[in-house]
């Protein structure tokens, strides 16, 4: 089977014949995909990462909660950057703040624990009773529905957490929103529609990296990766770059 090339520069550069950066034969099942991104809810810090000694599956379990039901999730970094001038000079340069972190879920109203419960689990589990507090979000310690942002239970920060895998089970990437705080929270519905969402904002503090130390953890899939490229032909030209530390060399997808 002809191989295609690879465009590392312009003297690379065959717009018919190659791909750009590296070859793309498999991506429709090594590409991100949402059904294969998992969100969860859990505790204002990033859990650590786990080691090789540890039960990974385990500690994730202790730690995170699963978010159901998600049919939009947005999370936003921006950083306040500002060009500067100096007299003298025609030329300008930038002095930048610290990021900020925001985001947006989307959830659909069923059945079961509703987003905000959801968010809050971590706090459920460590045995707060909302039902006692001054402005309560429910009227039960273990209702499903939690509601009313002047409750204090929202004074205390949560955390996201967010893992990225292909459909051969590949370890994509994954990060941790640290001291998530909800800012709005809504519902709405029409006559005719066919379902309710519910909808929060939220800023964080940080976007750390999350979970690659413990990627491994899920079984395997069945079918690897090299099965599947085997059937297809399939011959990666960056596969002699695998394993290295050189970033900056553009055969090197990893």
């Amino acid at each position: 089977m002809p191989q295609m090339g690879i465009t590392q520069g312009l003297t690379t550069w065959q717009m018919q014949d190659n791909y750009v950066e590296r070859i793309m034969d498999n991506a429709a099942y090594t590409s991100a995909h949402p059904d294969d991104t998992l969100v969860l809810a859990g505790p204002a810090r990033a859990p650590g990462n786990p080691s090789a000694t540890d039960d990974t599956a385990a500690t994730v379990e202790k730690n995170l909660f699963a978010i159901g039901h998600l049919q939009s999730a947005q999370f936003q970094m921006q950083k306040n950057t500002n060009p500067v001038m100096a007299i003298g000079s025609g030329r300008s340069f930038f002095v930048s703040g610290k990021a900020q972190g925001s985001a947006s879920l989307g959830r659909l109203f069923a059945n079961g624990r509703k987003l905000l419960r959801v968010l809050y689990r971590h706090a459920n589990r460590a045995g707060l009773d909302v039902s006692v507090m001054d402005d309560r979000p429910a009227n039960q310690k273990n209702s499903k529905y939690f509601i009313n942002l002047d409750s204090e239970l929202y004074l205390i920060p949560f955390g996201l957490a967010v893992v990225f895998r292909n459909k051969v089970h590949d370890f994509l990437g994954g990060f941790y929103t640290e001291l998530t705080m909800i800012t709005s929270h809504g519902t709405g519905f029409n006559a005719g529609q066919n379902m309710i969402m519910e909808q929060v904002s939220l800023l964080f503090d940080r976007m750390l990296p999350f979970f690659e130390n413990g990627a491994k953890a899920v079984q395997d899939y069945n079918v690897d990766r090299a099965t599947l490229n085997t059937i297809m032909g399939f011959v990666d030209q960056n596969v002699e770059f695998m394993g290295n530390n050189d970033n900056d060399n553009p055969l090197n997808p990893y």
